[in-house]
């Protein structure tokens, strides 16, 4: 057992470290030195919380894209419709026109099509649509936009411009009905082939015949203007049908019956008619 004198110098010197602010080695209850290592098992430390998932460090996530842009729509006119409407033709989605307006039977090609190739059935004409369609027809041509008509008629020839007259132009593929100068009707016409050419010049008409039929062909010429031997302004359902995939035996085809129907129960015998290019 160790004297009373030595219990009270240890507890001296550990009061003067403690004042010191140093670290001195620690004692057992009976004041003996404690080792360096001391394992407490006494109490257990709680876990620490789990902490959070970290972000994984990178770009930040990209926008979705954006949607094709819409070239054409329902409701849209011009020559860029024809365009569109001549190609779904080309590829048999389509089979009226090409009108140049953006009509219900043009989005229901337009969405047939889109359907057939595993694109969005919106009906309307975006760029991916257009580029598909692109790759798939070729250009078409000036009578392939204006196969049923709607083509403008260019200028009239200078011997329309007195009196009436059905100013017929080759190269526009139109009929003008004109009086004294004046414009009163625009009409888009055909003609014969290379082997029935339609003639050029000026003429009179010379006969009328409502519900005329043609022995020679054995074919319907309703409301017939004749104006050079068998050659005629009529109503031609070939033409109504078709359009200028095909052609007259030499007559000047109107594939309009309403308005040749009107124009027939204006003109009269010995006006003039003049075929130019």
């Amino acid at each position: 057992m160790r004297s009373a004198g030595s219990r009270r110098a240890a507890a001296a010197l550990a009061a003067l470290v403690t004042m010191c602010g140093c670290t001195a080695q620690a004692v057992d209850a009976n004041g003996n030195p404690r080792g360096p290592i001391h394992i407490d098992i006494t109490r257990t430390a709680p876990a620490p919380p789990p902490e959070a998932p970290s972000r994984t460090p990178g770009r930040p996530a990209s926008p979705a894209p954006a949607p094709p842009r819409v070239l054409w729509a329902p409701g849209d006119r011009g020559r860029d419709v024809r365009e569109l409407q001549a190609r779904l033709r080309q590829i048999a989605w389509l089979f009226d026109g090409p009108t140049g307006t953006y009509d219900d039977l043009t989005q229901q090609a337009v969405r047939g099509f889109q359907g057939k190739r595993g694109l969005p059935k919106t009906g309307t004409t975006d760029t991916v649509t257009w580029q598909r369609l692109l790759r798939m027809t070729r250009e078409p041509g000036r009578w392939d936009l204006y196969l049923m008509g709607g083509q403008p008629a260019d200028a009239p020839d200078p011997r329309c411009l007195t009196g009436r007259v059905l100013c017929i132009s080759k190269s526009s593929r139109t009929l003008r009905w004109m009086v004294g100068g004046r414009t009163v009707t625009t009409l888009p016409v055909r003609f014969g082939s290379q082997y029935t050419p339609t003639r050029e010049g000026e003429f009179k008409v010379f006969w009328k015949s409502r519900r005329h039929h043609s022995t020679l062909y054995d074919a319907p010429m309703p409301y017939a203007m004749f104006f050079s031997g068998g050659q005629a302004v009529h109503y031609s359902p070939d033409f109504a049908a078709r359009g200028y995939a095909g052609s007259s035996h030499g007559c000047v085809n109107v594939r309009d019956e309403a308005a040749i129907a009107q124009l027939f129960g204006e003109v009269r015998k010995g006006d003039k008619v003049v075929v130019h290019w």
